[in-house]
């Protein structure tokens, strides 16, 4: 039996999760048993940032992409997904750690939702004022 060499990252992006392995192929994404398209639908936003990793390091359909995703909605986890990319890109080929760095690719972006608050509507909007 030969083994067939795989690289792993672990992206995250709100609170989505994305475990994604990298397999030597010919550039094509699966998301959750499902092809790209049938998965993010009419987005092509979202598909060009899927890729984004793939472009800068010149990668672009040497790997297979398997991805198991799960939380949050579909931008989030187009994040997620395309930060377990960087990561596991960086894993395959050390050199493409510095340029994957450079365009914050590596970095997980903090920024979620903030918690509401009491006497508060949500986090921050306040209920309507009255003067009378």
């Amino acid at each position: 039996m030969t083994s067939v060499i795989q690289y792993y990252g672990t992206g995250r992006r709100k609170t989505a999760t994305a475990r994604v392995r990298l397999v030597p192929g010919t550039g094509k994404v699966t998301i959750n048993n499902r092809t790209i398209e049938d998965y993010i639908g009419n987005r092509p936003g979202l598909a060009r940032e899927i890729a984004l990793p793939f472009e800068i390091t010149d990668a672009a359909g040497r790997f297979d992409v398997l991805v198991n995703v799960c939380g949050g909605g579909i931008s989030g986890q187009v994040g997620a997904i395309r930060h377990g990319i960087a990561r596991a890109l960086a894993e395959a080929a050390p050199q493409n750690r510095p340029v994957l760095r450079t365009i914050n690719l590596l970095t997980r972006d903090p920024r979620a939702k903030e918690r509401k608050k009491y006497g508060r509507k949500r986090a921050r909007k306040r209920f309507q004022f009255s003067k009378r």
